[in-house]
C-alpha cells in the first residue's frame, strides 16, 4: 500500500444510519475498509474501548492509519459529516465525487443543505438514545419518529424539487444521497409513507439499485442478524 493511501477501519453498527452513510460512501469510492461491529442494542459504545476512540459514545468511528515517513500517521473522525468531507478531500479527482464541482459552490451549498437537513433536523432527533429518554415522559416513540421524519422530509423534499434529477442535486450521487437513504430506511421502520414525498421517493428508488449502496444496506452487514439479512 502506497505512503499517501490510508488503511481505512470503520466502526459500524448495521442499522446505525450515520454509520450506513458512510459505508455507502467508502463502496462508491472504492475505498477497501475493515468494519469492526459495536452493538448498540447491547451497550458496546459505551465500552471503554469504544469511548476511548469515539468520546461521544457513539457510531461510526472512521480512522485513517497512513504508513509515512519518518513516522505513520493515524486520523479518527467521530463523526459521520466530517469523515464524509475527509473523504471527499483525500481521494484523487479520478474518483467519484460527492459534491459538485468547486466551480459551482452554489449547488454544492444546496447538497450541504439537504445533508445537514437529515444529519442535524431529523437523525438526531430520532435517534435510539433519545427515544429512550423521551419514552419515560409517556411520549409515543413511533408517533415522536415519524412526525419528525416527516418534518425533516418536507424541507428537504421543498429545497430538492428545483434541483434534483435522477439523484437529489443533478443527476449525480452527492453527500445528500448518501445521507437521505439511510434516513428512508429508518423512515420505512417508522411508517412513513413517502407518497408526499415524490422526490424522495424517487431519488431512494434510483440509489436503490446502485451496487455501491446495496452492499451498504443495513440489511448486507457483517453483523446483520440472520432474520434480517437479504
Amino acid at each position: 500500500m502506497a505512503d499517501s493511501t490510508p488503511k481505512i477501519t470503520l466502526y459500524t453498527y448495521f442499522r446505525s444510519s450515520c454509520s450506513a452513510r458512510l459505508r455507502i460512501a467508502l463502496n462508491l469510492k472504492n475505498i477497501p475498509y475493515t468494519p469492526i461491529a459495536i452493538n448498540l442494542l447491547k451497550g458496546e459504545q459505551r465500552t471503554a474501548t469504544n469511548t476511548s476512540l469515539n468520546p461521544s459514545a457513539t457510531v461510526p468511528t472512521l480512522i485513517a492509519e497512513y504508513n509515512t515517513t519518518p513516522a505513520p500517521k493515524t486520523v479518527t473522525i467521530t463523526q459521520s459529516l466530517p469523515a464524509l468531507e475527509y473523504l471527499e478531500e483525500i481521494t484523487p479527482s479520478t474518483a467519484p465525487s460527492l459534491l459538485p464541482p468547486p466551480s459551482n459552490p452554489e449547488l454544492r451549498a444546496v447538497v450541504r443543505t439537504l445533508a445537514n437537513i437529515i444529519a442535524c433536523d431529523v437523525q438526531p432527533v430520532t435517534n435510539l438514545r433519545i427515544l429512550k429518554r423521551v419514552e419515560p415522559y409517556g411520549v409515543d416513540r413511533n408517533v415522536w419518529s415519524k412526525e419528525l421524519i416527516e418534518d425533516g422530509f418536507r424541507a428537504y423534499e421543498a429545497i430538492a424539487a428545483p434541483v434534483a434529477g435522477k439523484f437529489s442535486v443533478g443527476d449525480d450521487i452527492t453527500l445528500a444521497d448518501v445521507c437521505l437513504l439511510p434516513a428512508v430506511w429508518n423512515a420505512q421502520r417508522a411508517g412513513v409513507d413517502l407518497a408526499p414525498f415524490p422526490v424522495i421517493q424517487r431519488v431512494a428508488a434510483s440509489l436503490e439499485e446502485v451496487d455501491a449502496v446495496k452492499r451498504g444496506h443495513w440489511r448486507a452487514q457483517p453483523d446483520t442478524p440472520e432474520e434480517f439479512r437479504v
